[in-house]
């Protein structure tokens, strides 16, 4: 069995003989609590044992169902989400013999046998490891190289606190290049296999929705990106996979509401609302073109529109879904998308500024090593904050703005 994080990092594990043998799922026996603190468990945890006992592996549910996190804990009960994910039939394809235990869960998400051995825990991390250690070696180096510097009326010493302290934003213009390089690579091999949203004049719509938001068929997969570029990957073969489409109708005008991506249990995996998808003049393509690319089954469903709802789909169990598959108010898409909000941390635009700071008196300096610090704090401040203001600007006067508010 090979097991590929979010890094494309493989584990092999051996199945049968000094391998996996048998397969315990833990559900959550207290749901809230486990939200709260964990919120990977929140469905329970499947466990992989060796013939002794010993845990191999650990699967957070939540972790391998691509709506994680457009659901609610309350709305999905732990053995439907494990048939979600795909898991039950990888216990069945595999041949093991599956157990379910009813003991408490440690923070760790199952029991502690107390033998020792961690196993492994297959999580998808959002921000790379690498990024946490630069993150400490450059604020230690800093404190330290500063704090001899000064006890010690050593100049050269502040470069280098200066230095270590610009590794942050380095490594980040770093990782912004790879993936918009990435990016650009992905753009070449989808485009024959992506659809764009088509909003309905009038709806609202911005420009980020629209360089952002697609739907992209593949032969194994279905890959959903929402307006702040979150990608969704939905399998299509096995029971868990894309086996038909619904559309939603309201059912008093006839007025179609959304598409609702099911599964082969009839489960509903997406939510995309029609208006902004395939209410406007290419949305009739967009729309061909998504059944051609499936080839499922499409039916029309009537959906009653819940009463005093300023949005239809409010009631809707994957009602998160539909909110992100459109477009966003400008404010929200900004916190959300943010480099510092969503990835360094918004500490760092006050805090690496401050730090920095404090070696710009460097610049009136006589001395060269104070000079060079001086010009190290300088270059920190404008690659923290030259990208942040650019990202704000461009937002406010182009990226989320509506076209209603430009054409006014």
């Amino acid at each position: 069995m090979v097991v590929r994080d979010a890094r494309c990092q493989e584990r092999r594990y051996a199945v049968g003989a000094d391998g996996i043998e048998r397969a315990v799922f833990f559900p959550p026996q207290d749901v809230w609590g486990i939200v709260q603190s964990r919120p990977a468990d929140r469905w329970g945890v499947l466990v992989f044992k060796d013939n002794r006992g010993r845990d191999i592996l650990h699967v957070p549910l939540a972790e391998w169902l691509p709506e994680a996190e457009n659901i609610g804990a309350l709305d999905l009960r732990p053995h439907d989400c494990f048939g979600r994910t795909g898991l039950r039939q990888l216990v069945e394809t595999l041949g093991l013999p599956l157990e379910e235990s009813l003991e408490p869960v440690t923070a760790s998400g199952v029991p502690d046998d107390g033998r020792g051995s961690a196993p492994h825990r297959s999580v998808h991390a959002e921000s790379p490891r690498r990024r946490g250690c630069v993150k400490g070696v450059a604020l230690f180096g800093w404190f330290i190289a500063l704090v001899i510097g000064i006890a010690a009326d050593l100049t050269w010493a502040m470069p280098v606190a200066a230095g270590a302290l610009i590794l942050l934003p380095a490594g980040d213009a770093v990782v912004r290049v790879r993936a918009w390089w990435r990016n650009r690579r992905h753009g070449r091999l989808v485009k024959n296999t992506e659809i764009r949203p088509s909003p309905a004049a009038g709806s609202g719509e911005t420009r980020r929705f629209l360089r952002t938001a697609s739907l992209c068929v593949s032969p194994h997969d279905v890959v959903l990106t929402n307006t702040l570029g979150e990608e969704r990957w939905i399998g299509r073969a096995g029971t868990h996979g894309v086996a038909r489409l619904v559309r939603l109708v309201d059912a008093t005008t006839g007025e179609p509401l959304g598409v609702e991506v099911r599964d082969g249990e009839d489960e509903v995996r997406a939510l995309l609302p029609w208006r902004f998808w395939f209410a406007g003049p290419q949305g009739s393509d967009g729309w061909r073109a998504l059944v051609g690319l499936l080839g499922v089954p499409v039916s029309d469903e009537k959906y009653g529109r819940p009463k005093d709802a300023q949005l239809w789909w409010q009631d809707h169990a994957l009602a998160a879904d539909a909110r992100k598959m459109s477009p966003m108010k400008a404010k929200d898409a900004r916190k959300q998308s943010g480099w510092h909000n969503s990835v360094a941390g918004t500490e760092e635009l006050v805090t690496l500024p401050f730090f920095s700071a404090l070696l710009l008196v460097g610049l009136f300096s006589d001395e060269a090593p104070m000079i060079l610090a001086g010009w190290l704090s300088a270059l920190t401040i404008a690659l923290v904050l030259g990208p942040a203001t650019v990202s704000v600007l461009v937002s406010r006067l182009s990226y989320d703005r509506t076209f209603e508010a430009k054409n006014g």
